[in-house]
């Protein structure tokens, strides 16, 4: 934009408040820079990460880890809260990173010791300093950069430096390099991966080759934990399957009481139990795997690999070492959730056919309640035929009581006194109960 004479940024301003943290998104696209490397150069990478917990580690210890390296050597600290930093100490650069799970630490150095893959380039990470780590090693790799030179010495030197049987190698990036590595640990237990950038290949393509190697290094690395969590659960979701076909047999085969009905289901639902607490304790992990494979199979991706002297790529490699382990991973989480899902089924079914026993016995107690109940009232109106008799009887006889004078006077006996009062008083003795009876049972 050009400004007229006097005018400023400032003028033209927007009279809008921004989103509090748009410059620090805007900037972290730009915040971690690929290093440049001019060939031959040398690189040591070491990845650290607590052995549980890791996302909710104290990342503030990781930094402090890192000033205490950089006070050792004299070099400016990073700004507080700082995820990434790239500096000077002593005669090589440092590029470090803090990511979700683990921190990664890449040393550079000019020019290539005269024994390859020597390993005192690690010597700037002192014993004790490394003993001091928030963490354990994940992995750590030495790289080699030289300048290209024919395939034959190449391929000698490739035989020299690495296993045979597992060596993976390929030209990247329209001939611009090739890079070889075999994915085993050395005696000095660093991973050992090289690069032979062409002479006309730039400082800072052959950084980008170099970081791309320590990522997929890392991220194959931190794949591989999926593996290892699906080998630590493997007897007790074994376990927990066969218990649950049983009890899915033996719904199928038993005819049992409803007593035994709900015991079956607080057995389905110990076993649903136990694989929510699986998936729960499996998530995260199994989710960071996918992750993590996607951002390994993007980086060998990006290298766009040629075949060298007929040997298998990183991605041939991948594809017959890598992805099985990734299929287990997945075919693992499925099952998980193919069995939690089997478990609320067949409780679910249980729930009925107890719900439905259940009806069936409630409809048989409320028959038995209803035989009862008309036997009750059987018994009741005897009673209160019984009832009309007694005191139609003392009603008699009491009325007999003030009924004998009139019949002397008009010269009847007692027994048709008595007889021509009965009628009168069992029908009022009647209606007066028949109406009690309305009053206190109403239909």
């Amino acid at each position: 934009m050009t400004y007229l004479p006097g005018e400023t940024s400032e003028d033209h301003a927007m009279p809008i408040a921004d989103l509090s943290n748009r410059y620090a998104l805007a900037n972290e696209l730009h915040a971690r820079p690929f290093p440049k490397l001019d060939a031959p150069c040398r690189a040591a990478f070491l990845a650290i990460k607590p052995e549980h917990g890791a996302p909710a580690r104290d990342k503030q210890k990781d930094l402090d880890h890192l000033i205490a390296l950089l006070d050792r050597h004299g070099a400016p600290h990073p700004q507080p809260g700082a995820t990434h930093y790239f500096g000077q100490i002593g005669k090589h650069h440092l590029k470090w990173e803090s990511h979700t799970e683990f921190v990664t630490y890449t040393l550079f150095g000019d020019g290539v010791a005269d024994t390859p893959f020597d390993a005192a380039t690690f010597g700037l990470f002192s014993e004790d300093w490394l003993a001091e780590a928030p963490g354990v090693r994940v992995t750590s790799a030495l790289i080699r950069i030289e300048v290209e030179e024919d395939e034959t010495t190449i391929t000698r030197k490739l035989e020299d430096w690495f296993v045979p049987e597992s060596l993976a190698v390929s030209r990247i990036l329209d001939d611009s390099a090739v890079i070889a590595g075999d994915f085993r640990i050395d005696p000095a237990g660093h991973m050992r991966l090289a690069v032979f950038a062409a002479r006309d290949t730039g400082a800072q393509r052959t950084g980008r080759i170099v970081q791309r190697l320590c990522e997929i290094e890392t991220y194959k690395t931190m794949s591989m934990l999926g593996l290892a969590k699906v080998r630590a659960i493997g007897p007790k979701l074994g376990a927990l399957e066969a218990q649950l076909t049983d009890l899915v047999t033996g719904m199928a085969e038993d005819e049992r009481t409803t007593d035994a009905h709900e015991s079956t289901l607080k057995s389905l639902l110990a076993v649903s139990a136990d694989l929510e607490s699986l998936v729960a304790q499996t998530s995260f992990r199994f989710g960071a795997t996918g992750a993590y494979e996607a951002i390994v199979d993007q980086r060998i991706e990006v290298l766009r690999e040629e075949r060298f002297t007929g040997r298998q790529t990183f991605r041939e490699f991948m594809m017959r070492r890598f992805d099985p382990a990734m299929r287990t991973v997945k075919s693992t989480e499925a099952r998980m959730h193919q069995l939690s899902t089997r478990a609320e089924r067949a409780g679910n079914l249980l729930r009925t056919r107890v719900e439905v026993e259940r009806s069936a016995q409630n409809q048989s107690l409320l028959e038995s309640m209803n035989r009862r109940a008309d036997l009750q009232l059987r018994l009741q109106r005897t009673v209160e035929g019984l009832s009309i008799v007694a005191i139609s009887y003392y009603a008699v006889s009491l009325a007999g009581y003030l009924l004998y004078p009139l019949g002397e006077a008009t010269g009847l006996s007692k027994g048709w006194v008595t007889a021509f009062a009965a009628p009168p008083i069992v029908f009022l003795v009647w209606l007066m109960i028949r109406r009690l009876r309305r009053e206190l049972v109403p239909d």
